[in-house]
């Protein structure tokens, strides 16, 4: 998405002013232009206001509902942003203590002038193909002597000051920008409008109504660093996990399958919930996420399973763990440096997902008449009842093409597809493609699946079937690193219990009360 003006927060010394409406009776006037004092060093995004200090003992998450928030088109013809309470009111509060309360609110895009314009400055890394990737990249700018911050404006990047050296191998670029307007809100009656200081906190004592759920809130309105808007929910996060287990596993699932995703839901929470912070909340609600949504269709077996582990997390060294986990693996567990760029970690190995004798045909690495073994057989392992357990793909020259976009520039045609490398698991870790312009392209780790979004997963064998055209056969739905929640059903239905499960897909980790835990990384 293209970055547009966005409202400041006043905290920073830039003021910044959401226009909000509805029913409001106080005495209204069009605002001024915003004052905005010069910054002595350009600021590498807007302004965001401040995360609220995290409490281990009575966790909240900061979770976007909907990031990104803006009109498309002209601001004042552009459809209003609609807050419907599920029963009763909405109430609002702004930062200058301007209080509102109505059953729904209409909130109107309006651009604000500044009085000075907002200048930032920053050398970006990427884009990467996700966060965990984005988060090598930080750290080892980090060790350099950088003081970087993920983002994600369109995809995963990260920026630091303009003068800092990117690492070595890596390219980086210089962005810069200039923004004369802030993009508000408002609330319009008939007598005028009431301007409202950003963050806008909401309640609503019988729900938000959003998307087809209810939410029961408290909510914040605030400006990101992309200069849109976010409707964030402050969730405890016990009734978080209500509206995650059920959307990741299915309600459905086996209670012990159900256990296991509860504590690996809430482990994932705590590691990554600094995934979002330059946008002043934690995570999102969506598949960059765990998928967040209705806290009250959880069923009381998903309540029991959430119940039974309550703030408790997989750790190792007193750290949260990676608690990865994806739908099916294909029959072999991937390690975390198969699928990203990193180290290897003890409590992701790669792994033959399946009994001993399986084990034993199939030893790894799992290359060649292996390989094709598993993906032509591997009915034993665990999980293999899941209906993309074993996939067919054809890619052509056409289709390639359009996913590879900028990437392939200059390149051509493509003719040629070649597996460079492989994992111990057999996951495809470098894939060349080469055009008829004579040069070629290297998708790598997670940039493979992220640019061929037909393939479910790495794990995968190919081969010219035309000229143009390739056969891929391949296994799993997903990443493949962590927990397996095909496997994990089909272990649940064997008798395996939550712990035998968890010490299963992550060798070594024990479970842990969040208090104490350090913090993200």
């Amino acid at each position: 998405m293209p970055v547009r003006p966005h409202v400041l927060f006043c905290r920073t010394g830039l003021s910044a002013v959401v226009l909000l409406a509805g029913g409001c009776r106080a005495q209204e006037s069009p605002p001024p232009p915003l004052p905005v004092a010069p910054l002595p060093v350009a600021p590498l995004h807007w302004p965001v206001p401040p995360l609220p200090v995290w409490n281990p003992t009575a966790p909240v998450l900061e979770v976007a509902l909907a990031a990104q928030l803006h009109p498309a088109g002209d601001p004042t013809a552009s459809a209003p942003l609609r807050l419907q309470a599920a029963a009763g009111d909405l109430t609002l509060t702004d930062a200058a203590g301007h209080r509102v309360s109505a059953p729904q609110l209409l909130l109107h895009w309006r651009q604000q002038p500044l009085a000075t314009p907002l200048r930032w400055r920053r050398r970006v890394l990427g884009p990467f193909a996700s966060f965990e990737s984005a988060e090598q990249a930080a750290t080892v700018w980090r060790q350099l002597g950088a003081t970087p911050v993920i983002a994600h404006p369109r995809e995963w990047e990260v920026w630091a000051h303009p003068d800092a050296v990117a690492p070595e191998g890596v390219a980086s670029r210089l962005e810069e920008g200039q923004q004369r307007q802030a993009l508000g809100l408002e609330l319009r009656r008939p007598g005028g409008s009431l301007a409202l200081v950003a963050p806008v906190q909401i309640t609503a004592k019988g729900g938000l109504l959003w998307k087809g759920g209810r939410y029961g809130g408290p909510f914040r309105l605030l400006p990101d660093a992309y200069g849109r808007w976010s409707l964030v929910e402050e969730v405890p996060l016990e009734r978080y996990l209500e509206g995650v287990v059920p959307h990741e596993i299915g309600g459905g699932s086996p209670p012990a399958a159900l256990a296991a995703q509860a504590v690996l839901a809430r482990t994932w929470a705590l590691r990554n919930r600094h995934r979002f912070a330059v946008d002043g909340y934690h995570l999102c609600a969506d598949t960059q996420c765990q998928v967040y949504s209705d806290p009250r269709q959880a069923s009381p077996a998903v309540r029991q399973a959430i119940a039974a582990s309550r703030h408790q997390v997989l750790a190792l060294e007193g750290q949260p763990i990676h608690a990865v986990y994806h739908a099916s693996n294909g029959g072999v567990m991937a390690g975390f440096e198969e699928v990203w760029s990193g180290q290897a970690l003890p409590y992701l190995r790669p792994t033959v997902d399946g009994p001993a004798t399986l084990q034993g045909r199939l030893p790894l690495p799992l290359t060649g008449p292996g390989l094709v073994a598993l993906l032509r057989g591997g009915g034993e392992a665990y999980g293999s009842d899941h209906p993309v357990y074993r996939w067919q793909r054809r890619l052509t020259a056409p289709q390639i093409a359009l996913a590879l976009g900028a990437l392939g520039k200059g390149l051509g045609q493509p003719n040629r597809l070649t597996v460079l490398s492989r994992g111990p698991s057999g996951r495809v870790l470098a894939l060349e493609i080469g055009g008829s312009s004579g040069g070629r392209r290297v998708l790598r780790l997670d940039a493979i699946r992220r640019t061929l979004r037909t393939l479910p997963s790495t794990l995968f064998t190919l081969a010219p079937a035309g000229p143009g055209v390739w056969q891929v056969e391949g296994g799993g739905f997903g990443h493949g690193a962590g927990l397996s929640q095909a496997g994990a059903i089909d272990l649940a239905r064997r008798g395996w219990s939550r712990d035998r499960i968890l010490q299963h897909y992550y060798p070594g980790a024990v479970l842990k009360p969040i208090e104490g835990l350090g913090g993200p990384p």
